[in-house]
């Protein structure tokens, strides 16, 4: 089965996805586009709006690739439902219709929003506290939903599968389980299959993208780096790839890379569907950008579910100016103690604030690297989480007079204050989230 990635987070580019849908003789192109950041600022788009919490290039990507899949057959799965899947599901229903591909259908998974099922005395054990004590409304609340959810889905004539938290790797997985027959509890296949979605599931990053550095990992052609695809057999092992002509690599160091990414315990990678055993993986590079993997294993799946609880974080609010000449750093130094002490004696701001100098250490601030340090050009940032917008504006209001009043030299002044959101973790019962599809036909 030949399975592509067309998107690795929310925002990733689409030209790549276009090339495999209509060069790539794909079965299926996957799009994942959730992570706990973008779920949560659905939550909060939806409180605005009914009809929004789904992914803003939904439409985009669909009208670009849903068109070419069609006509080959190939089915698109996908998360870009977000925090509205059912909307999302209308809104594609609304692109096959004015892409002419009447008779589509799209199959909603459901589910995954448990949101009603978190209360104030719901634990959040890596966060050691409860969701009361969080002290923050609470806007949303989803399950990462496995292989099973989506099952269904693909059991009807749905080019489309899309979804909410549908689990990284499970997307893909889920696909080989409805093409070669594998059982719910063959967990070693199951930890093959979820080998496969956790190499694929971050797209350009297996094929060179996040793992070039120059004059250390050379990538030929980085601005137009394709994304992969994974030729997968029906006992489990992989050849990952990309389009002959598409930029990037696939080496074993490339796949090695994203491989052990975000894996805490290779020997025990926890997901909805299997504990999965990276461990005991063998790479064997075929050469022309083709690495092949067998080994992975796994076993018995979690009792629970992993649950991201977003809430609403306040206002981040953010001022920048830059310094720049002789004696940068320390104007930039000089400038952000007078911001703070003027926020907190001004404008009676207690919450915390964060001043960077970037371009001197801003990133590595509390530890030494040897790293080269260059003070002639200097931003000075200065940010805060704040209830209250007065006090957030204040922070804008601060950081631009120091145009006028000093230190010397001052430029460039930019602002913005954004709503925020925090997020946290708690585990349910699987038996506590029920799923279901619903399809759409244009």
């Amino acid at each position: 089965m030949r399975i592509g990635c067309g998107a690795g987070f929310s925002a990733d580019r689409l030209d790549p996805a276009v090339d495999l849908a209509r060069d790539g003789a794909l079965d299926a192109l996957v799009f994942e586009c959730v992570g706990e950041r973008t779920l949560a600022f659905g939550h909060r788009d939806r409180r605005a709006d009914p009809q929004a919490g789904y992914n803003t290039l939904l439409q985009t990507r669909l009208r670009a690739v849903w068109p070419l899949t069609a006509a080959s057959g190939c089915r698109i799965v996908t998360n870009m439902g977000a925090a509205n899947p059912m909307a999302a599901g209308r809104a594609a229903i609304a692109v096959a219709r004015e892409c002419g591909l009447r008779g589509q259908s799209v199959a909603v998974v459901l589910g995954d929003d448990v949101t009603s099922l978190i209360d104030a005395d719901t634990p959040l054990p890596l966060s050691g506290c409860n969701v009361g004590d969080v002290g923050r409304d609470m806007i949303g609340a989803n399950a990462y939903i496995g292989a099973d959810a989506i099952l269904p889905a693909l059991e009807t004539d749905a080019g489309l599968v899309i979804g909410g938290r549908l689990a990284d790797p499970s997307m893909f997985l889920a696909l080989l389980r409805h093409r070669f027959g594998w059982d719910a509890a063959d967990w070693p296949l199951l930890g093959a299959g979820t080998l496969t979605g956790h190499l694929m599931e971050c797209g350009a990053q297996i094929t060179g993208g996040y793992f070039a550095d120059p004059g250390h990992k050379d990538v030929p052609d980085l601005a137009f780096v394709g994304y992969p695809i994974a030729e997968v057999r029906a006992d489990g092992t992989v050849t990952i790839t990309k389009l002959p002509q598409a930029g990037g690599m696939v080496t074993t160091a490339t796949v090695k890379e994203q491989l052990l990414y975000e894996v805490h315990d290779p020997a025990r990678y926890l997901t909805p569907d299997v504990s999965a055993d990276f461990s005991g993986v063998q790479l064997t590079d075929h050469g022309g950008d083709r690495v092949g993997l067998r080994g992975a294993s796994g076993t018995t799946r979690p009792e629970t579910l992993k649950v991201t609880v977003a809430f609403d974080g306040g206002l981040l609010a953010e001022a920048e100016v830059s310094y720049a000449g002789r004696g940068a750093a320390d104007r930039a130094r000089l400038a952000a103690e007078i911001a703070s002490t003027r926020l907190q004696r001004v404008h009676g701001v207690t919450e915390d604030l964060r001043t960077d100098l970037i371009g001197v250490r801003s990133l590595h601030a509390h530890a030494d690297h040897g790293l080269p340090v260059a003070e002639t050009d200097v931003r000075l940032r200065v940010a805060g989480r704040f209830e209250s917008r007065e006090r957030a504006e204040a922070v804008l209001w601060e950081v631009e007079s120091l145009l006028c009043s000093g230190p010397a030299g001052g430029g460039g002044f930019r602002g913005r204050i954004t709503p925020s959101i925090v997020t946290h973790d708690a585990f349910l019962p699987r038996g506590d989230v029920p799923t279901r599809i619903e399809v759409l036909t244009a």
